[in-house]
């Protein structure tokens, strides 16, 4: 389980990766953690899929991440008398209340909720974007709108609105079952959908009672506006490209990319980024050049975590694909320009002894070429704080809680382990010792930096760094 590689990487389970040997394989050729997508996933199979997961990590000895991603609301229209029509730019196009199936001229849309925010001038992009409609005239039960684009449409296809800010929760009955489903299976992190605003984390924050991290997808141009509120609300963030492709335009996407991920890695907040990574490998056996140079991107930006989703889930290929990625980012951090380029996307550490601790383990670190770093983490706050600095030298996250253990999987850079706490500070230091030597870390006579905080078993209190030397016996001397 010890990776050539900082980031990590977020598999997708589905039909073509729920059985117990492909689980394993995937494990073997690089996923670090695991999402399930509860828009395709019954609770007897989420129990099943997390009950599979763990025994793979029990033989493993580490800690292996599952993320359940919530569906959030999904908005479609209704259907069509011949299932499906033929529309021209600039005819009219109106949506409305009325259930009786559509024509070239109409179809039912139901959602009131879309009627009550929609305002003249207003975009309603169907079919993933591929048709364009400007609302011309809106009421409370109708919304007579302008075809700009798309010729193409049929029955139950989604609806997207990304000029209006919707007054519809975050959370769904579906998703709030989901959840508790998922608290219930043990999972590590929950993904929200379609997030508009920090607000919209909190139900799932007083449900989950700190249970699991949570994780703000960004695929609305509303969260855009309000992403400072929502990184300092979420434990973690994604770029979700699929949605936010068509809610903004295509040629927005890669800077709203980096956008993301430069403001997450800034407030020390794992940051993953997703959608058609690697989208050829569903059919073929290697990606294309392009798609190569996606994730190479993504690794060069710091992001934390790179996912597969139809590539794993669905795909023809799910073990090459997560070896394919794994390969190339490899590849990319042991690139000339790496460091440099890493380095000089670091954000200046914040007014805190967390923070001066985590920025001086890492310049310590690489100025003696030691050959590890150790950070004791309960809470997991310095494990992260740590990896914020994007140290060269390897990290291991010692934690006695096997949940924060697990979630830390999500994290650039984080070799994560679980184990008991140590009961004094001669005793962390032999045991971060002993431990760097046992993963291969380091061997006798290699200088290891220690991060933790004393007095010992107290969370949220990063004061401690110790430099340690590896002994004969495989334990340490400060």
């Amino acid at each position: 389980m010890k990776r050539s590689r900082k980031i990590k990487i977020l598999a997708t389970l589905g039909p073509a990766s729920s059985k117990r040997e492909v689980i394993a394989g995937l494990v073997a050729a690089g996923a670090d953690i695991f999402r399930i997508n509860m828009s395709h996933t019954p609770h007897d199979e989420l129990n099943r899929l997390v009950g599979l997961i763990r025994d793979i990590e029990h033989e493993t000895k580490h800690p292996i991440g599952i993320l359940a991603d919530l569906q959030g609301p999904k908005f479609r229209i209704g259907t069509f008398e011949n299932t499906n029509v033929t529309l021209e730019p600039g005819q009219s196009f109106t949506l409305d209340s009325d259930p009786t199936p559509g024509d070239a001229g109409r179809v039912y849309l139901p959602h009131p909720e879309i009627f009550e925010s929609l305002r003249v001038g207003d975009r309603l992009l169907l079919n993933d974007g591929q048709v364009n409609l400007v609302v011309r005239d809106a009421s409370k039960d109708r919304a007579v709108t302008e075809v700009q684009s798309g010729t193409q449409l049929s029955d139950k296809k989604g609806v997207s609105v990304p000029d209006t800010t919707l007054k519809v929760d975050a959370m769904t009955d579906k998703d709030s079952a989901d959840l508790d489903a998922a608290l219930e299976a043990g999972v590590d992190w929950v993904a929200l959908s379609f997030v508009q605003h920090s607000a919209d984390l909190d139900a799932i924050r007083a449900r989950s009672d700190r249970k699991v991290g949570i994780l703000a997808k960004i695929e609305k141009p509303q969260a855009i506006t309000h992403l400072n509120d929502i990184i300092e609300v979420a434990d973690a963030l994604m770029v979700a490209r699929g949605d936010l492709g068509v809610e903004v335009p295509l040629e927005r996407v890669p800077g709203i990319q980096k956008q993301i991920t430069r403001a997450a890695r800034r407030a020390g907040k794992p940051v993953v980024v997703a959608t058609q990574m690697l989208e050829s490998m569903i059919k073929a056996p290697v990606p294309t050049r392009a798609e190569v140079s996606d994730v190479a991107t993504a690794v060069f930006e710091g992001a934390d975590a790179i996912m597969l989703s139809a590539e794993s889930a669905v795909g023809d290929y799910p073990i090459e694909t997560v070896a394919t990625m794994d390969r190339i980012a490899v590849e990319v951090e042991q690139d000339i320009n790496f460091p440099s380029i890493i380095s000089g996307q670091r954000a200046e550490p914040q007014s805190t002894g967390a923070d001066a601790i985590a920025a001086a383990v890492r310049q310590i670190a690489e100025t003696l070429h030691l050959a590890a770093i150790c950070c004791y983490t309960g809470s997991g706050t310095t494990g992260l704080r740590v990896s914020r600095e994007r140290p060269q030298t390897p990290i291991i996250a010692l934690s006695p809680v096997v949940a924060t253990a697990r979630r830390l999987a999500l994290g650039w850079g984080l070799h994560c382990l679980f184990g008991e706490e140590a009961p004094d500070i001669d005793g962390m230091v032999d045991r971060a010792c002993e431990v760097a030597v046992r993963e291969g870390f380091a061997g006798p006579g290699d200088r290891i930096v220690i991060a933790a905080g004393v007095p010992v078993g107290r969370s949220g209190t990063t004061n401690m760094l110790r430099i340690a030397v590896v002994n004969e016996t495989g334990t340490g001397a400060a």
